[in-house]
């Protein structure tokens, strides 16, 4: 009798459980599928990525009231006519009538255009080739309540007589979540046959090849249905469904895929359903659930960054790696005791054994013959494959991420040739007074001061403000306005100063040529606030190139804390696992090589622009959040092969108590299952790495090659080269006494 059966562990007793109440678990699952589709249908509030409490978001909040401050709920319309003229009233009397029409919706806050406007108005919104016109549409809200109404008002500023192209940040981010639908969508299309492709090859059979899809499916469905639910209570961006979607799918295939694999061999050498069921949980079963929790501990380590998007982007993923491992501890073993021996059925005439022979054992008996000469060339190519990464840079996604034939990159592109003052970059900044009316007489000599000084900033091509209405006004000029009573003021004077003046808040916008993301913005911002008094009024800088300066500091500022709890939890995970010091430290190794390879290859790939023809993307820097989110993800799942090569090798270990027998023998064991594995991965992630969102196409490229040098290079050559040149030192650790196989662990000792 077996140790397992003298005295059952959790998974065996999981795996009885299961095996005698398969009917209850199945129909469990049953619930759990009804429940999601029902949330599926409901739908959620997703939003763009935000972060909470930077100093953007104050500055955008203060400026908010004013006509003039925050632009990010303001729509560009462009009026275009092939024949007609700006001058002619049938090109105005369109115009007035689509923007009657608009001002009409409720969710339009106000309309600004040339039609009835003053000349000097008139003349910033008509272009010089005369046959096209800019009206600017404000939205009322914030940025989810904008981007939702963005359908209705470009629905009522459409015209037959006219052409009309919409722009702006509202109508970008309205673009962005429609491409994240559909490249959800085609990603999904393509990576489950792309799996299914993948899995046939390895166990031969369409049972066992369609059940990690059915578990991938269900946990996919149910991780994505948790993310709307949570999207109603908390932060949670758009793009999370397309991260949840890529890490549930490949890790609830992966974890399948041991355990199928698994059960098969159990079954193979003579055993019942019941007993290969046991055994295979009581092995495969706990390195899937120890797998599960350090994808879970990387994941956890997003919640780092609390009050922004990637700490509810960490909770998702977290969610979707719970239900891949319940699902595969749960619902597949039932789907097994039910099927038994017919999960070979259907079998194909082509396809490998993932199991021991051939080209495995050949590459183990080499790499334990010459572990120097595997170790020395693997480790040079992954280093080298790493030093790009010295030369990343962050920015913030912007218009650049959406294709080139979206509209509206496509107005952006207009806006700036045909209008380039109101295409400019513009750098907010809101100027907050202690108390009182913020244009005073010396209140607006300050602000007179402090705009000319802005003027005067490299790059800078414009500033608009109280103090900026005239090119002919001097400082006691705006003093003089400032003292007048509001009621003596001309209309026009009265309607310019009042949009930038709310409450105790005076606005500035601050204009320059270079585009939000490059150096120069940044530089301006960090010039901008490199002075903060106004009188005795407190400036805060915001807009879209602060915020992505902000958005920066605060991910590099919390890095460190997630890395080193991701490292160390990691590191426990490990230690608790196969009771060694030194093979958790070197998993740690491992995975950093892995992730350095990978992060080079993406800054020579999106940032330097390499291969970007082929993969149709426009170079430029790195979304901040990226490197940190791959981080977080892949970490803990290159554990999955660290976990399941390390746990067989243990096996042998305990056995024998000959180290280079068991790295050996766990190499030829698991090799074949872990490429496998990585190959589904692989083509998971490469579906995702099609998505026209540079950031998606990003974060699925750069998983698949992660995943791909952690598969190969390091798992089946570094690793086990490296235990090999260390010997019975890998499993040094409390209690080692030399003597591995008189240990009694709760593990299956084979006879």
């Amino acid at each position: 009798m077996s140790d397992a059966t003298a005295s059952p562990t959790l998974f065996a007793r999981l795996a009885r459980g299961v095996h005698r109440h398969r009917s209850g678990v199945l129909g469990g699952a049953v619930v759990f599928l009804v429940l999601a589709i029902w949330v599926l249908l409901q739908g959620g509030h997703l939003t763009t990525g935000t972060i909470d409490g930077i100093e953007a978001a104050k500055a955008e909040a203060l400026a908010r009231p004013a006509a003039a401050g925050s632009t990010d709920q303001t729509l560009a319309v462009i009026f275009h006519h092939d024949a007609w003229t700006v001058d002619e009233p049938r090109f105005t009397k369109a115009v007035a009538d689509v923007l009657a029409r608009a001002q009409r919706l409720p969710e339009v806050e106000s309309v600004v255009s040339p039609v009835g406007a003053p000349p000097a108005l008139r003349a910033r919104f008509v272009s010089r080739t005369g046959h096209d016109l800019l009206a600017l549409v404000r939205l009322k809200g914030g940025e989810r309540e904008a981007t939702a109404a963005f359908p209705a008002v470009r629905a009522a500023v459409e015209d037959p007589r006219l052409d009309t192209t919409l722009t702006g940040k509202v109508a970008f981010l309205a673009a962005l979540n429609q491409l994240l639908e559909h490249d959800l969508l085609r990603a999904e299309l393509i990576s489950f046959p792309l799996a299914l492709l993948v899995l046939l090859w390895v166990f031969r059979t369409v049972v066992a090849a369609m059940l990690p899809l059915v578990v991938g499916g269900l946990a996919v469905l149910c991780g994505v249905a948790g993310v709307l639910l949570l999207s109603r209570v908390t932060n949670m961006a758009q793009y999370t469904l397309n991260v949840v979607s890529l890490i549930g799918l490949g890790v609830a295939i992966d974890y399948s895929l041991f355990i199928v694999s698994r059960f098969r061999g159990e079954l193979a050498q003579g055993l019942t359903t019941e007993q290969a069921l046991t055994r295979t949980l009581d092995t495969a079963g706990r390195a899937v659930a120890f797998s599960g929790l350090a994808v879970t501990v990387g994941l956890a380590g997003l919640l780092f960054f609390r009050g922004s998007y990637l700490s509810a982007m960490g909770l998702g993923g977290a969610l979707v790696v719970a239900f891949a491992v319940l699902f595969a501890l749960t619902v597949l073993p039932a789907l097994l005791s039910w099927l038994g021996p017919r999960v070979d059925k259907g079998r194909l005439p082509f396809g490998r054994s993932t199991g021991r022979g051939g080209m495995w054992h050949a590459l183990a008996t080499w790499v334990m013959k010459h572990p120097w000469l595997v170790l020395l060339p693997t480790l040079a190519l992954l280093l080298a494959m790493g030093l790009p990464f010295r030369r990343l840079e962050l920015a913030a996604t912007d218009i650049t991420a959406l294709p080139p034939d979206t509209e509206a990159r496509q107005g952006a592109e207009t806006l700036a040739r045909l209008f380039p003052r109101e295409a400019a970059t513009r750098v907010l900044v809101a100027v907050e007074f202690p108390s009182g009316d913020p244009f005073t007489p010396q209140r607006a000599s300050a602000l007179y001061d402090a705009s000319r000084r802005f003027a005067s900033l490299p790059g800078v091509v414009g500033v608009e403000s109280a103090v900026d209405l005239s090119p002919g006004m001097d400082k006691a000029a705006y003093q003089q306005l400032a003292a007048a009573p509001a009621e003596m003021l001309p209309p026009e004077l009265r309607v310019a100063r009042d949009a930038y003046l709310t409450g105790n808040v005076a606005v500035l916008q601050v204009l320059t040529s270079a585009p939000p993301s490059s150096r120069e913005a940044r530089e301006l911002v960090k010039a901008l606030r490199a002075d903060r008094s106004v009188g005795e009024g407190r400036l805060l800088v915001g807009g879209q190139t602060a915020t992505d300066v902000d958005a920066t500091a605060f991910v590099r500022h919390h890095t460190p804390a997630a890395v080193g709890f991701v490292m160390g939890m990691t590191c426990i995970v490990l230690f608790v696992l196969l009771r060694s010091v030194v093979l958790p430290l070197k998993a740690l190794l491992m995975n950093l090589l892995s992730l350095a390879g990978s992060f080079g290859a993406l800054v020579w790939i999106f940032q330097e622009g390499h291969l970007h023809q082929l993969l149709r993307f426009e170079p430029g820097p790195i979304e901040p959040s990226l490197p940190i989110l791959l981080f977080c993800a892949l970490f803990g799942l290159s554990m999955d092969y660290e976990v399941l090569l390390l746990s067989r090798i243990r096996e042998e270990w305990l056995r024998t108590g000959d180290n280079t027998h068991a790295v050996a023998e766990g190499l030829e064991q698991t090799g074949g299952l872990i490429t496998s594995a990585a190959a589904i991965m692989v083509a998971v992630f490469a579906a995702f790495a099609l998505a026209s969102v540079v950031v998606v196409k990003a974060m699925g490229l750069g998983m698949a090659i992660a995943v791909a040098l952690d598969a190969t290079l390091v798992r089946v050559l570094i690793v086990p080269a490296m235990m090999r040149l260390m010997g019975d030192l890998n499993w040094w650790g409390p209690g080692h006494h030399g003597h591995p196989h008189a240990r009694s662990e709760g593990t299956e000792v084979r006879p």
